[in-house]
């Protein structure tokens, strides 16, 4: 079984730590900073030798350079952003496929956050790292993209198992939750899973990961029935 170690960096990201303990192989996704990602690793007796980047944004890539010379690692990241991304050992996009150990990731296109945006499923492992494309009950702001890949994205996710875990890339859970009442306050589902999630950030304690059952049943942006209904729903939480 992997290991996947959540590091709270900046002001509310996550970057995710990855062993896989078979070859000894440790993988970093979307690095924003280096040191906290070395020293964890570190700590673990673990060293980084590879790096997936999922989108250019530089609070996902910006501690890629430095994690490159400390350890000699490559870097997998979306062939459509490589010109925004320097430090690319390998382009990937839809239907590629990459390694960590035995485990294999397939890559998905997820474009609309930005214009390259990429996820990887771990399909044997039941686990996804998705970026800033989905969120627990939210979904990234249409930077670069628009509601119709958006749309399309949330049918990708919402085609894996239920029981796949989603591993996002910050720490919004609250302020979408919040939003997600404000569209469907008879969601009974919705409201129990807030109670939970308010408990939980009053500890001081992370709300994700998620999981794919939780966002079928909670989340707007997944829950929206078109196009236009998500598109509608991302212009009232911008503008919220």
């Amino acid at each position: 079984m992997m290991e996947i170690v959540r590091i709270p960096v900046l002001n509310d990201n996550y970057v995710w730590l990855v062993h896989e303990p078979a070859s000894g192989e440790t993988m970093v996704v979307d690095p924003a900073v280096a040191d906290p990602v070395l020293n964890a690793a570190k700590e673990r007796g673990w060293t980084v030798t590879q790096i997936w980047n999922t989108h250019w944004h530089p609070d996902h890539t910006g501690g890629n350079e430095a994690i490159k010379a400390a350890t000699g690692c490559t870097v997998t990241g979306p062939k459509a952003e490589a010109e925004r991304i320097p430090t690319l050992d390998r382009l990937v996009g839809e239907g590629d496929v990459v390694t960590l150990g035995a485990v294999e990731a397939k890559v998905l296109d997820v474009p609309a956050h930005t214009a390259g945006h990429i996820a990887y499923h771990l399909p044997g492992e039941d686990v996804a790292f998705v970026g800033d494309t989905l969120f627990a009950m939210g979904c990234g702001r249409l930077f670069e993209g628009d509601a119709a890949q958006m749309y399309a994205a949330m049918r990708k996710f919402e085609a894996m198992p239920d029981e796949t875990v989603i591993y996002c890339a910050h720490e919004y859970t609250e302020a979408n939750g919040d939003f997600a009442l404000a569209v469907e306050p008879q969601n009974e589902a919705l409201v129990e899973r807030m109670d939970e999630v308010r408990a939980k950030r009053a500890r001081g304690e992370a709300t994700v990961p998620t999981d794919i059952a939780a966002e079928k049943a909670t989340n707007p942006f997944m829950r929206a029935g078109s196009v236009e209904e998500l598109a509608k729903r991302r212009a009232a939480k911008d503008a919220a």
